[in-house]
């Protein structure tokens, strides 16, 4: 965390954690409603149902929010990549199901999450950051079924998250299309030297 706390009190109740939950959950919807410029403190905790001292009991500033609501749903993307990463998705190729994933994420609440995740990399070290991207990746292999090495597997991985990143925080407005979707596969597949989209649309 750089400069300020991510959160003043640790809710232990599930009382407590509730509220917090409760305060994430109406921050995305004041952040995807209004967007940054309508975003502010009393705003969520009027869509949350609590007071703003309840608010400031669990978070410092509206910042802090930002960086809980952006850890949440990063959480959430990490646990559904692995689970495909473990039993795929039906009808989709791997690849295809992990890059949809990471388009997908945030509940497709594109305004909202801009704004999180410019909040959550302006907050996080370096060495997060890194970890998280790591987290992240598949185990790579070629069309021959080699795996990567570790810096076939880093060049690619940026490439492709790179892409993904850039047009979440840049806020594009075809993030979830399903052109930006197959132009993210088809760099993957011709990395990996693997057919071409046109041989395997149907997936």
């Amino acid at each position: 965390m750089k400069s300020t706390e991510k959160s003043r009190e640790i809710p232990r109740q599930e009382r407590a954690r509730e509220k917090v939950r409760l305060i994430v959950e109406a921050a995305a919807q004041v952040l995807e409603q209004r967007g940054e410029g309508g975003f502010n403190t009393n705003a969520v905790a009027e869509r949350a149902g609590v007071s703003i001292g309840t608010l400031y009991r669990y978070f410092p500033d509206k910042g802090a929010i930002l960086y809980a609501l952006a850890e949440r749903e990063i959480e959430a993307h990490r646990a559904q990549s692995a689970s495909l990463r473990q039993k795929g998705a039906p009808g989709v190729a791997p690849d295809r199901a992990l890059i949809r994933a990471f388009l997908h994420a945030f509940g497709r609440r594109t305004r909202a999450r801009q704004v999180a995740m410019k909040a959550w990399f302006a907050r996080a070290e370096s060495e997060e950051v890194s970890r998280r991207f790591q987290a992240s990746e598949p185990p790579f292999v070629d069309a021959a079924g080699r795996p990567l090495s570790r810096i076939e597997a880093f060049v690619l991985s940026r490439s492709v998250l790179g892409a993904m990143r850039a047009a979440v925080l840049e806020g594009a407005d075809f993030i979830l299309d399903r052109e930006f979707e197959d132009e993210l596969v088809r760099l993957a597949r011709a990395y990996r030297a693997l057919p071409p989209i046109s041989q395997l649309r149907a997936d």
